[in-house]
């Protein structure tokens, strides 16, 4: 190590003086690709070059901190299969271990791994989806629930919500791969960062636009125009590419057959939602956020301070967006400018599933919408999985507009 920065190596093991870059190529049923290409380089000439294992298997380790490059060969793929991204940037550190991952996709001939924990039966295979489906869930309630009770409060459907969920994500990545604070210390930062914005938004640009008693319309347009604005910034500041977003190579293990980082996921899920539900039920203040969802002038006219407690919201939703980015990017092994974008309309339709302006609604929405996304790859292609939330969503406006737990409201 002393001549060259980069070295191949058959495995990584945490070294407090090497840093480790590793991953593992799959068809996507969990057999390892073997005999593919990798090659690290940093910004100088070193590189170094390795071949995907029979388990599909590849690793480097680097004596410096710094971006590195991967990228793959793409000649030494298996005949029909492509990979969709084939060059990626990771920050390593001495010291710790980056995961690093390309996605693959086309038709795969026999098996590729001597080994493969997956299921083979429908049954096996269904029960997988569902527990995938249920982590995506969870995921996506702690970011629309926050839409569903901005919606409540003040009529507003916010586009730029999904990019919040982005900020979560690369906040992960600044200041638990980059800076290397251990992920929970930047899950937290991720969420105070989150929830000051939603201070700042409301304070800066909601608030005195309420006050000018600009319509709902024009509001909403305001959010397009956020969400345009924060997905140039974050690509101008992290680039376009998907940034890595782990604590290292996970195997799927236990009952619902997930990685270790997934259970964590779900559990703080669980955690924050319960905690939002509690204080809804059972605080004055969430009492108090209720009663301006149900009816804002009733409510001010009881003394409630209306513009405090959307405020709140505001920074409470953004809060919990955050969060969900955060989790995301660790559960789904990296963060990118349109992450947020593409569950946008996840949310829209767990929201409008259980019923606009309610937090429980949107809860069993992003449940509903979470399990059906992913057992519908059991029939579809993987690459349509996320038009049947379209499809959901109109057949809940056409059949049942109020949603699972939303009210009939008389119009006229």
């Amino acid at each position: 190590m002393q001549s060259a920065r980069i070295v191949a190596v058959p495995r990584c093991t945490v070294d407090p003086n090497l840093g480790c870059v590793a991953g593992t190529l799959n068809d996507g049923n969990g057999n390892g690709v073997k005999g593919v290409t990798i090659t690290m380089s940093d910004a100088g000439s070193d590189q170094a070059t390795t071949a995907t294992d029979a388990e599909g298997h590849f690793a480097f380790k680097v004596s410096q901190n710094g971006l590195y490059t991967l990228t793959l060969k793409t000649s030494t793929l298996p005949a029909g299969v492509k990979a969709q991204v084939t060059e990626r940037k990771v920050q390593a550190v001495v010291g710790a271990l980056r995961a690093a991952f390309f996605q693959l996709s086309g038709s795969f001939k026999g098996s590729q791994a001597t080994t493969s924990t997956v299921p083979t039966t429908f049954a096996g295979l269904a029960w997988q989806r569902a527990a995938q489906g249920l982590l995506l869930g969870l995921l996506l309630a702690l970011a629309s629930i926050g839409l569903s009770l901005i919606y409540g409060t003040t009529g507003l459907s916010n586009f730029a919500h999904a990019e919040q969920v982005t900020l979560g994500g690369f906040m992960a990545y600044l200041f638990g791969t980059v800076l290397g604070l251990p992920f929970v210390l930047a899950a937290l930062i991720a969420i105070v960062v989150g929830a000051a914005t939603g201070y700042f938004q409301d304070r800066l640009i909601w608030g005195p636009l309420r006050k000018r008693g600009l319509g709902l319309t024009q509001l909403m347009v305001v959010t397009i125009g956020l969400s345009f604005a924060a997905e140039y910034v974050f690509q101008y500041f992290f680039g376009s590419q998907v940034l890595s977003v782990s604590t290292g190579i996970q195997l799927n293990t236990g009952p619902l057959d997930i990685t270790p980082a997934a259970y964590w996921s779900m559990l703080v899920s669980i955690v924050a939602l319960v905690a939002v539900g509690l204080v809804l039920q059972r605080t004055r203040i969430g009492r108090a956020a209720r009663a301006v969802s149900d009816n804002r002038a009733l409510a001010a006219a009881s003394g409630i301070d209306v513009d405090r407690v959307i405020r709140l919201v505001w920074t409470v939703a953004m809060g919990l967006a955050a969060l969900s980015g955060a989790l995301y990017a660790l559960v789904y092994g990296g963060i990118q400018w349109s992450t947020g974008v593409q569950l946008l309309l996840l949310m829209f339709a767990a929201v409008t599933l259980g019923g606009l302006g309610t937090a429980f609604g949107a809860l069993v929405g992003s449940i509903v919408i979470g399990l059906v996304v992913q057992l519908s790859t059991l029939f579809l292609s993987n690459n349509v999985k996320y038009a049947t939330a379209l499809l959901i969503l109109i057949l809940v406006l056409v059949f049942r507009p109020q949603g699972i737990l939303g009210r009939k409201e008389r119009v006229g």
